[in-house]
């Protein structure tokens, strides 16, 4: 495969003429087989990396996300460029995903995008050894790392996935690794050879500042009256997204709120707002986010602490991807710091609490022991919360734990129209139409309505069939589920709840087993985490994008000029090396007692005089230091 093909293949399917950097080298190690892990930021280009290869083999790729949203948009968006892709995920009918995973065997499928606790479904793994795989593509391919700050058990069934598909080359992608997760990916995916694209994850059109502000929605709006263009505002809780909202929309901007508590209709008309710019501000949980990409948002503000750098690193980078002058702010105060110390702690609840609400979710759900296996139900996490009397965080947290240690899995709201599919031969639902005569007239409409039922899964509108059947819409759904019993039709009605899937048997809670190893180590790894969040935020002397870089392995980044501490240091008239130097020497010193210029100045006989009280005096006027009255100095606690 030539770079002219590639480049061509580009161009046909997307418009572009050329790659962006990185991609091209990505595209031509899979293309040559080799397993690769790309590193690339945020809006970066990453489907376009295991895209482009794929149309460039013969046979299918294989795409594990997370991601049912993602999923959904990118076959739609694939469809649209005449590219035959499908997706299959938790709750579809086992019926809808023989038929999709047949068309993966014997029709010319070019995408099959499927969660990755698809993996721990046997049909799926047997039939995955009779489709001709040309790539497995990992996205967001942190989750198979323990040390990651979202690791999911599910993503370890990669590697036995791999064994089946022995010979086909792997691409793992991600936003945000450290050098340990990129490690750790390689290992759990069998990498035959280390082989990492890192692009830079640097944004420099991309200013960062943190702000301490007691009044905060003060800030909040000179900065959306002053940067006239979209933005993201991050909550960490849904009243605040609804007050924040209205604020802003007393104060005449264009505001909504989002979160995960909202009807799904309501979510996707606010969302389908924001992206055509009829809303300017979108205030949200971090429920709002994973795989939107709207180019022009100006600025993302955090208001609350995020929990780790990963995560902040991801939400911030959503303002800029034009890549136009764009900027991500947090605005805190000192209780901030403890709310999210707090928050931390109901992160982790405690473990016999986790047993006994997984208990209660068992027996609200009415499932006996040894049932529930690969069964799906609606499951509103407030209303359990409310019936139950528990703090609805906790239970949110509990269930991401029963999740990673395999015992279920609770998928977001998404709106999956009404379907029917005919499993029958045409013969055998003429023989039923005689023998059940007043069904007769609704089963003619229904196929007088809708081709191709007896080769797939058809969507379908039950107000539609109701308007021609001249009947109430209530009787057409239970007609439609007269004829699923009776095993004549299959019917998958709209569904726009959360649900909760079952990946084994209910146990007895005693025998509910969370690893206390694994539970203190990813506690311990997650505090490790909010620690960095925490010092990033209190840092008032390193570059706010070269702290981001050192913290994901980018050790020779320089300082931007542009964010608020770079701001101040321009002042200075110091070079970055120099400034830096004198800080490396004399902080040590200062945190443990306190020191005249003078014996500064014969401690560091290498360090410029003049220059050393220049940074003295900064760092006086920023308090970072304090000056005592016999004027010596010593660094502030």
């Amino acid at each position: 495969m030539s770079d002219i093909d590639i480049k061509q293949i580009l161009f046909r399917h997307w418009g572009y003429g050329n790659f962006r950097p990185l991609q091209e080298d990505i595209i031509m190690s899979v293309i040559n087989g080799h397993d690769t892990l790309a590193l690339m930021p945020t809006g970066g280009g990453k489907s376009i990396c295991f895209q482009v290869p794929a149309l460039a083999k013969e046979g299918i790729c294989i795409v594990v996300t997370p991601l049912i949203a993602l999923m959904k948009d990118q076959v739609d968006n694939l469809s649209k460029k005449n590219i035959k892709a499908a997706a299959i995920y938790s709750g579809m009918h086992y019926n809808e995903i023989d038929i999709i995973l047949d068309k993966c065997i014997y029709d010319n499928i070019k995408f099959l995008y499927v969660s990755p606790e698809r993996l721990e479904n046997e049909m799926f793994m047997k039939r995955a050894t009779k489709m001709n795989v040309n790539l497995l593509a990992i996205d967001e391919a942190h989750c198979i790392s323990q040390w990651g700050y979202d690791f999911r058990p599910p993503y370890l069934r990669i590697a036995d996935l791999r064994k089946i598909i022995n010979k086909t080359p792997v691409l793992a992608l991600t936003a945000t690794a450290t050098k340990e997760v990129v490690k750790d990916i390689q290992e759990k995916l069998d990498f035959k050879n280390s082989n990492v694209f890192v692009k830079s994850f640097e944004r420099k059109n991309l200013t960062y500042y943190v702000f301490k502000q007691e009044n905060k929605l003060d800030i909040l709006l000179k900065m959306c009256n002053k940067n006239k263009g979209s933005a993201i505002v991050y909550v960490r809780n849904r009243k605040k997204t609804r007050d924040i909202a209205e604020f802003l929309i007393r104060n005449n901007i264009p505001a909504t709120y989002y979160h995960a508590g909202l009807d799904l209709k309501v979510r996707e008309a606010r969302q389908k707002d924001w992206m055509n710019n009829k809303t300017r501000i979108m205030v949200s949980t971090n429920a709002f986010g994973m795989g939107i990409d709207k180019p022009n948002v100006r600025f993302v503000v955090h208001m609350d602490i995020p929990d780790s750098i990963e995560a902040y690193f991801q939400e911030a980078g959503r303002a800029g991807r034009d890549e136009k002058k764009s900027f991500a702010v947090i605005l805190y105060e000192d209780s901030d710091i403890i709310d999210a110390k707090k928050n931390l702690a109901a992160t982790y609840p405690d473990l016999h609490l986790m047993k006994r609400i997984y208990d209660a979710i068992c027996n609200y759900l009415q499932i006996p022991l040894d049932g529930g296996v690969d069964q799906t139900f609606d499951f509103d996490l407030n209303v359990f919360s409310d019936t139950y009397n528990f703090n609805s965080t906790i239970v949110f947290n509990t269930l991401r734990f029963l999740e990673k240690d395999g015992y279920l899995m609770m998928t977001e709201a998404l709106s999956s129209p009404s379907k029917i599919f005919i499993p029958v031969s045409k013969d055998e639902l003429y023989r039923f139409q005689i023998q059940n005569e007043k069904y007769d007239g609704f089963i003619k409409i229904l196929l007088r309505s809708y081709g191709g039922l007896f080769n797939d899964f058809v969507k379908i509108s039950e107000m539609l069939l109701a308007k021609r059947a001249q009947i109430d819409i209530n009787a057409v759904k239970s007609i439609l589920v007269h004829l699923d019993k009776c095993g004549i039709i299959n019917y998958s009605p709209i569904n726009t709840k959360p649900q909760i899937i079952f990946l084994s048997k209910r146990i007895d809670s005693k025998d509910l087993f969370f690893s206390q190893e694994h539970y203190y180590e990813r506690l311990k790894a997650a505090s490790t985490r909010l620690d960095k969040m925490i010092e990033y935020i209190l840092n008032e002397t390193k570059c706010r994008s070269r702290f981001l870089l050192e913290y994901f392995g980018e050790i020779n980044a320089l300082r931007c000029g542009t964010c608020d501490i770079c701001r101040k240091r321009n002042q200075i008239n110091l070079s970055q090396v120099e400034f830096d130097d004198i800080i490396e020497h004399i902080k040590p010193l200062l945190k443990e007692r306190a020191c005249k210029i003078e014996e500064l100045s014969t401690k560091f006989p290498n360090i410029n005089n003049n220059s050393l009280v220049t940074v003295i005096q900064w760092l006086t006027d920023n308090e970072k230091i304090k000056i005592n009255e016999d004027n010596s100095y010593v660094w502030r606690k």
